[in-house]
């Protein structure tokens, strides 16, 4: 895990980075509103290797209203990998994705119906006790991306992102989050990324995401969240904001044969 005087640099260049674009006067805009739903899978199948997925399908809101949270749709995400075991406080996981990108603009011969970006992500996540109950889980996370825009013509660009994600998981109802337990989960993240095309731009995210979260039993946990963004555009002195909307559902499965092995509650990432 980075030493906290390395992390603190990291963050110290992040903001001068920010700084320095700054310089002009900065703008920052609501761009977007949406609705996330997710389905999470965790299933492990030995002492150390598992299988992790995540498959979103986002919307976003319609073009004459920016509040409106619905209206085209935007992606369907799908992340897959192999999860690695190497401690009860330390995992991996490497893997592909794909991801359709829809139209910004659905009708619009200027523009591709959809467009498929492909990656290439390896994470990596720390967990940290606090007490007998709770833990402060670090999560690092890098991918490699071959994206294009939806633009007619358009040629598919390659760039790294780099993602730093701080969260945690808080029992309500019980001491400790097991079955039947209501729990609140508080994170924020920041994004850079770098390639030919990021000149201006290296910070490319924050985000908030807090939401609760219901146990139904070892196999299926709820989740109900929202999601504040900020982004930095091109130009490296605007911003572009957004407020989504998370509904999530998390499939714990263990699929170890020659004991009634009990799958462990996911809680998601």
């Amino acid at each position: 895990m980075l030493k906290q005087p390395t992390f603190v640099l990291f963050i110290l260049l992040c903001l001068f980075s920010l700084s320095t674009y700054g310089q002009q006067q900065s703008e920052t805009n609501l761009e977007e509103t949406g609705i996330w739903n997710g389905l999470y899978i965790k299933a492990r199948f030995s002492e150390r290797f598992g299988y992790y997925a995540e498959h979103h399908y986002r919307v976003r809101n319609s073009l004459d209203d920016v509040t409106s949270y619905v209206g085209r749709p935007r992606q369907i995400y799908n992340r897959f990998g192999l999860n690695i075991f190497f401690s009860e406080n330390f995992e991996a996981v490497i893997g592909p994705a794909l991801v359709v990108n829809y139209s910004p603009d659905p009708g619009n011969d200027e523009y591709e119906d959809f467009t498929l970006e492909h990656r290439i992500w390896h994470q990596w996540l720390f967990k940290m006790p606090l007490t007998n109950n709770i833990k402060l889980y670090h999560q690092f996370r890098f991918e490699h991306r071959w994206k294009k825009d939806n633009d007619v013509g358009a040629e598919y660009d390659y760039t790294n992102r780099y993602r730093y994600k701080l969260f945690t998981y808080l029992p309500i109802n019980k001491k400790e989050i097991t079955t039947k337990s209501l729990y609140f989960s508080p994170s924020v993240e920041i994004f850079m990324h770098s390639g030919k095309s990021i000149v201006n731009n290296p910070f490319e995210d924050f985000r908030t995401y807090n939401g609760f979260g219901y146990v139904l039993n070892n196999n299926i946990t709820l989740f109900a969240g929202h999601m504040w963004t900020l982004g930095q555009k091109s130009s490296g002195y605007e911003y572009r904001t957004s407020h989504i909307f998370r509904f999530n559902v998390f499939v714990a499965l263990d699929v170890r044969k020659g004991k009634n092995y009990i799958p462990k509650v996911n809680l998601g990432y």
